[in-house]
């Protein structure tokens, strides 16, 4: 709440014409001026070098794999092709495809004439209280033991990896310390939907976890991008192992936080090579992507909910409806609060390659993800949480169960 007992005393017990909405109208813009100050810089992109001096590290990348054989030959490919001074195997984990995955992996190792660094694994049954990727994950790790790797690169099935991408994780994590190393792949953004939303996901991603935040070590801060993370195994044992985050649907996140949690040094930045070859077509698409997970984010609470819409809607919806007041006073400072907003927003878009403009729908943008959000709720009390290749995620339990 915001004190005007003591203003309007100064003002003899009379508060001037329109006062009261001038002080709601500057909230978006207090907001704005914060996030843009005060938010770990969330909003300058924090790119992944180029690899330094050469390190001669052993690397495992475990591939978790379910129905991906349209993916997952160029993925191997892209790992198998690495210029890197160390030693590098790719260890695929079957998740119960019904598809060509394992096929299509081995066929993708001995066109590259390297089918003697990969490894296709049959994933187990999963147990009960495991996660799909997470228990593939865990496989993948047991597998590579063997081999005795310096790090672990979990990557998922739908990634191509730049050429030089995995020599510039170890070097960043080798020159810095590091226990994870994380990107987040340059997404698709071909689609007129990925256009709008694709920049957005990743604006917000940045938002909740700030990645000057993250590599500080007396941060709590702690997140992390699954589709590529370069972690060392001996933090990873000393954290407790998979087995410690095994039924956290949030796997990333979940991941960083228990090394963070444990010592580990943590870096997250953008690349902008090493990208995903997953096209989302439609608006309904990027939807269901938000909406898995989204109420899970909120930890199934309906009032964090109702405060992350109220957050939405003051933040990024507001600003352009106060232009429609009439009031000069409130028409400036919510053009003010937009106008720091796009700045914001306006290097991630330029990051996509995409026209300046793009950057002044971010208020629409922000209601679809509102929508999206209030979506995963709703699907979560009806007992049907997200889908993901053919397995429910996030399904609230029955009050016997």
């Amino acid at each position: 709440m915001i004190p005007t007992g003591g203003i309007v005393k100064g003002l003899g017990g009379r508060m001037p014409p329109g006062f009261e909405p001038c002080l709601a109208a500057a909230v978006p813009l207090l907001i704005w001026l914060y996030l843009a100050l005060f938010r770990g810089g969330f909003w300058r992109p924090c790119v992944l070098p180029p690899a330094g001096s050469p390190a001669r590290a052993r690397v495992a990348a475990i591939v978790p794999a379910r129905n991906e054989a349209e993916n997952i030959g160029r993925a191997v490919q892209s790992l198998l092709g690495q210029r890197f001074q160390g030693e590098l195997r790719v260890f695929v984990v079957d998740d119960g495809s019904t598809d060509a995955t394992a096929e299509v992996a081995r066929a993708a190792a001995e066109a590259a004439g390297a089918s003697e660094r990969l490894a296709v694994l049959p994933g187990a049954s999963l147990p009960p209280g495991w996660t799909g990727k997470l228990w593939a994950m865990a496989q993948g790790v047991q597998a590579a033991a063997t081999f005795r790797p310096d790090y672990l690169l979990f990557t998922d099935a739908d990634i191509e990896h730049a050429p030089d991408g995995v020599a510039a994780l170890v070097s960043q994590a080798v020159s810095a310390g590091r226990d994870l190393v994380s990107v987040m792949v340059r997404l698709s953004c071909v689609t007129w939907a990925e256009r709008c939303l694709i920049p957005a996901f990743v604006f917000f991603f940045f938002k909740l976890y700030p990645p000057r935040w993250i590599a500080a070590a007396h941060a709590r801060t702690a997140g992390a991008a699954g589709g590529c993370m370069l972690v060392r195994p001996a933090a990873l044992e000393r954290a407790g192992g998979l087995a410690a985050i095994r039924g956290r649907i949030i796997d990333d996140c979940a991941l960083a936080a228990l090394l963070k949690r444990a010592g580990g040094s943590l870096w997250l930045g953008l690349s902008e090579t090493t990208r995903s070859l997953r096209v989302y077509g439609r608006f309904a698409e990027i939807g269901a992507m938000i909406s898995r997970t989204a109420f899970h984010q909120l930890r199934h609470s309906w009032l964090l909910l109702a405060g992350a819409l109220a957050g939405l809607l003051v933040t990024y919806v507001v600003p352009p409806l106060l232009l429609l007041t009439g009031a000069p006073a409130c028409m400036a400072l919510g053009a003010a609060a937009w106008a720091v907003m796009t700045l914001c927003y306006l290097p991630l878009v330029r990051f996509y390659r995409l026209p300046s403009a793009y950057a002044l729908l971010l208020p629409c943008v922000a209601l679809f993800y509102a929508a999206a959000t209030l979506h995963s709720a709703i699907r979560y009390a009806r007992g049907q949480g997200g889908q993901w290749k053919g397995r429910a995620q996030d399904v609230r339990r029955s009050e016997t169960g």
